[in-house]
């Protein structure tokens, strides 16, 4: 069997709880100063999530969800224009350090760092979303700890297509077979499993009624010593927070 040599995680919803309080309020942020009368509550931007993609899930709220609003031009472009202020809201919020890390994360990343596992990021976020969140949390060195950061529009198909995984697997000159993903929603594990990555789940308050059967261990988070996780599904064989002895035995089974 392959040695486990690389780990590649997604970002929102998994590093950090940044759907609900980050990106939702930040849309509605960038809607107030375009003059929409449009307002994401927690509900409906859960309903948006089945999309991925800022400027993607604009535009499906604007055929799904709208009878009587027309856009005057491209739909792509002011999608576009849209999401990149929604971004500037974002960064400022990340910013004033409004948006932690999930319990555990940290410790993990610094743990499986010293354990000499090669890390990525594979995510349909913008990659200043990326750049700002690890600089905030875990100071501006930890961009040097990840040797590809996957993010945006770099692949043209988002998830749950597996384009975003393969081609951070291409960069970092690694094969499925000797790498674990960690994701904490159903397209992004439809994604790493296409690309043929075991994956580890986190869910969050938008995603623990997602289908995860093909995960190798389904969590509530990460978790800490004295924060210690709940298995939804899967045997944490003995363990009580994620750590290095248990992602090689989920990755050997």
């Amino acid at each position: 069997m392959a040695e486990l040599k690389a780990l590649l995680f997604d970002v929102d919803g998994t590093l950090a709880d940044t759907e609900a309080d980050g990106h939702r309020v930040a849309f509605n942020k960038a809607f107030v100063e375009a003059g929409l009368d449009w307002h994401w509550s927690v509900d409906t931007y859960g309903e948006l999530l089945a999309v991925t993609g800022g400027k993607e899930r604009i535009k499906f709220f604007v055929s799904d969800f709208l009878e009587d609003f027309f856009v005057d031009g491209d739909i792509n472009d002011f999608a576009a224009e849209l999401h990149k202020r929604k971004t500037h809201f974002y960064l400022e919020m990340t910013q004033n350090g409004d948006i932690p890390l999930r319990t555990g994360v940290e410790r993990f990343l610094r743990e499986v760092r010293e354990a000499g596992f090669r890390l990525g990021i594979a995510t349909t976020t913008t990659p200043a979303n990326v750049s700002y969140l690890l600089k905030a949390t875990l100071g501006e060195e930890s961009l040097d700890w990840f040797d590809v950061i996957a993010a945006g529009d770099i692949v043209p198909a988002k998830k749950p297509a597996p384009d975003i995984y393969t081609y951070a697997m291409q960069q970092m000159n690694i094969k499925a077979e000797e790498t674990l993903a960690f994701e904490d929603s159903e397209n992004g594990i439809l994604s790493s499993v296409a690309a043929g990555l075991k994956t580890v789940i986190t869910t969050n308050g938008y995603t623990e009624s997602h289908d995860f059967s093909k995960a190798a261990i389904v969590l509530d988070q990460m978790g800490d010593e004295n924060d210690t996780f709940t298995v939804i599904a899967g045997n944490a064989q003995g363990e009580s927070y994620l750590n290095v002895a248990l992602i090689k035995k989920l990755f050997a089974e």
